[in-house]
């Protein structure tokens, strides 16, 4: 087992009065908005920064949507609301280095250069540069399990992308994202176990993965694999930030797969199959 930095806080009835949760529930467990609005209040200052972190993948999708249409409908599970956006897009535009604790330092990167510089992507989708960004940003933690749950999570989707590039024959120097020592070897790597077996322990299980041809199937398998690193990860902590944060990980999935029927589901995968086939990255 991983024993891993345990945060000072410790939030006994919090983690005492969440609900267990079962890789194939479908109910009794709170929507990701409202455990947000149920959990956040009773975290220290810092705790609430590390589990704002998890809900940046979906400000991530917001604030590339509102660049596009400062009028669009977000996606209401983002921690940062659209009184939030109109805020902070004004104190983009009208400053060069915004200090704001709501608007995270990658955004701010992101927007400038966009705003500044022609051809910053070079090859790279927003959404993917972006993601980088935002995996970059979040290793940094000084919460290491935070820090690893992003770097597992990142060499987890980089190697499904490159196994599916290879099978496709797609080049996949511009869908692997980030800047870790295993995305820098899978963008060129012809090796068998795509070099990275020294290096991420889960190599050979996500190959042997990758292998169903039920595409729903594998998904289960891929979040099942996630399920197991939290369990393991957070084995030695026990009312403290991670075991909440592991826990709202946990939702997530399950939440993902109590919207999709296994009809919808199925059509769903068949449009990210076709997508990445035509050598576009789709994040989950």
């Amino acid at each position: 087992m991983s024993k891993l930095l345990k945060s000072k806080s410790n939030y006994y009835y919090l983690v005492s009065g969440l609900p267990d949760l079962q890789k194939d529930d479908t109910k009794g467990f709170l929507s990701l908005q409202d455990l947000m609005i149920e959990i956040m209040p009773q975290l220290s200052t810092e705790d609430a920064q590390l589990l704002r972190l998890l809900y940046a993948v979906y400000d991530n999708r917001n604030f590339l949507i509102l660049l596009q249409d400062k009028d669009a409908v977000i996606d209401d599970r983002g921690f940062l609301k659209s009184s939030d956006w109109e805020d902070l897009f004004q104190l983009l535009k009208e400053e060069d280095n915004p200090s704001d604790e709501r608007l995270l330092p990658y955004f701010a990167k992101f927007y400038k250069q966009i705003k500044s510089e022609e051809d910053f992507l070079k090859g790279w989708s927003e959404e993917d540069y972006l993601s980088g960004l935002y995996y970059d940003h979040a290793m940094q933690s000084s919460n290491q399990f935070v820090s690893a749950w992003f770097e597992f999570n990142l060499n987890l989707n980089n190697l499904l992308t490159a196994i599916f590039c290879r099978k496709h024959q797609l080049p996949q120097e511009k869908l692997i994202v980030g800047s870790t020592e295993v995305a820098k070897i899978l963008r060129s790597s012809h090796a068998r176990d795509f070099g990275v077996a020294n290096l991420f322990e889960y190599t050979e299980e996500v190959i042997k993965l990758s292998e169903d041809t039920d595409l729903l199937e594998r998904e289960k398998k891929i979040d099942a694999l996630k399920w197991d690193w939290l369990d393991e990860h957070t084995f030695f902590n026990y009312f403290s930030i991670e075991r909440i944060l592991a826990y709202v990980l946990r939702v997530e999935m399950l939440q993902r797969w109590r919207m999709l029927s296994v009809e919808s589901g199925s059509q769903i995968f068949r449009e990210l199959l076709l997508s990445m086939k035509e050598g576009i990255k789709i994040n989950a």
